[in-house]
């Protein structure tokens, strides 16, 4: 075969560029995205039973975070909500009592848990995706879900551990010998998987939206360029490839993010109560009971919001990424022309 036909060598970025690219990529989501987070947060709590001193999960689209309410001698970040009659209400109202600052409310723990996993799912992905092709051939189609399986599931493993640590340091200060203390205790009860407690809906809920998100997202991106007559993707492509493909997955997986969000709010209350935990709350229990209270459309609680939130959340993260990608691309193929 002539090698010319095989068009030009494609240049590889580096695990660190990838790195790089994807830090990148998460700062600015979270930057973007957080405020429409805030607004609906607040709409959401106003008539949540746990926005009374107890607490939410807040969410910037890349990761969810459960988070601390305003509490008698703790001050937080949060503050409880006022009345809001929608959206736009909501964010004239923030502005006008608290300052346009308070719509990026709770940003740094959000950077300090989003980036690091951030970093982690997508170098694992990238890295993955090379290696699998380089065994089944550039055209295998499972290559983007068993990747983006395997990278999930890793991310959430790794950062389990600290989500928990993250949401003590929230329910007031500590100090690094407290906290040390804290985990030292925590381990010691009960051994060390209490530090991944939480991990089963997160991964039932996560590993199927990754799943589905990158072989969703390969099959667009692939579809719009042979539409475009283009060769490579443009920034416009992996915009609407992975808006679109975030879409269905978040509606997919949503019955597992509901079941997520009430098992971490109840872990939440019975350890700050300091009671034991009742031992019919596993992952499939609490999604009977929502189905018995509320009906199969329980399960789907949150949907519009959600969208509201994942599409541009995944929209822009991922074409930043790609973007970061194809600048240290051009980097590297002119250090190897000198």
């Amino acid at each position: 075969m002539d090698p010319e036909a095989e068009g030009p060598p494609v240049i590889k970025v580096t695990p660190l560029q990838q790195m790089l690219a994807s830090c990148t990529g998460a700062i600015l989501t979270s930057l973007m995205v957080t405020p429409f987070d805030v607004v609906k947060i607040r709409l959401q709590a106003q008539n949540n039973p746990f926005s009374k001193g107890k607490c939410f999960l807040y969410s910037n689209g890349l990761m969810d975070h459960l988070c601390v309410c305003e509490e008698e001698g703790n001050k937080v970040w949060y503050k409880k909500p006022g009345r809001f009659k929608g959206t736009l209400d909501a964010f004239l109202k923030i502005i006008r009592n608290e300052g346009i600052k308070s719509l990026w409310s709770g940003l740094p723990p959000t950077l300090v848990m989003a980036v690091p996993a951030t970093v982690i799912y997508f170098t694992c992905y990238d890295q993955l995706t090379a290696l699998l092709r380089s065994k089944l051939g550039e055209n295998e189609s499972c290559i983007p879900i068993v990747a983006g399986i395997m990278a999930r599931f890793g991310a959430v493993t790794v950062i389990s551990p600290l989500e928990l640590i993250r949401t003590k340091m929230q329910s007031k200060k500590f100090s690094s010998e407290e906290l040390h203390q804290f985990v030292r205790k925590k381990v010691s009860e009960d051994g060390w998987t209490s530090l991944w407690r939480g991990w089963a809906p997160t991964v039932l809920r996560d590993v199927p939206f990754s799943a589905m998100y990158w072989y969703n997202y390969e099959v667009l991106k692939k579809w719009l360029c042979a539409k475009s007559g283009l060769h490579e993707p443009t920034f416009m492509i992996n915009f609407t490839s992975g808006a679109l493909s975030g879409s269905f997955a978040a509606v997919v997986t949503l019955p597992f993010d509901v079941v997520k969000t009430q098992k971490q709010t109840q872990l939440w209350i019975y350890e700050s109560r300091k009671i034991s935990m009742p031992l019919q709350m596993s992952t499939w229990t609490i999604m009977k009971n929502i189905v018995a209270k509320n009906g199969f459309s329980g399960l789907f609680t949150g949907l519009i919001p959600r969208l509201i939130k994942i599409a541009p959340a995944c929209a822009i993260m991922i074409s930043t990424y790609e973007f970061g990608k194809a600048f240290f691309q051009k980097q590297n193929a002119r250090r190897q022309q000198y």
